[in-house]
């Protein structure tokens, strides 16, 4: 499952990154929090695809689905 499956109100810990991420991506998604073993909620979750609200710790970020697939979660 991945992040941007999450449904409002759901969390999840953070399993791994796919294999297909680029590494700038990888980089700025782990100083933001989102690493392997930290515990994400997703806060809105907008109709029609728009980009879902996830909390990591106390900050609130907003993340399209062509970067949120790319986080898995278990």
């Amino acid at each position: 499952m991945t992040l941007w499956d999450l449904t409002q109100g759901a969390s999840a810990k953070v399993s791994r990154f796919k294999a297909d991420i680029e590494n700038g991506y990888r980089t700025r998604l782990s100083e933001l929090g989102f690493h392997p073993g930290e515990q994400i909620a997703c806060v809105l979750s907008p109709r029609m695809g728009a980009p879902k609200l996830y909390r990591v710790n106390n900050t609130v970020y907003s993340l399209d689905d062509s970067i949120a697939s790319l986080i898995e979660v278990a």
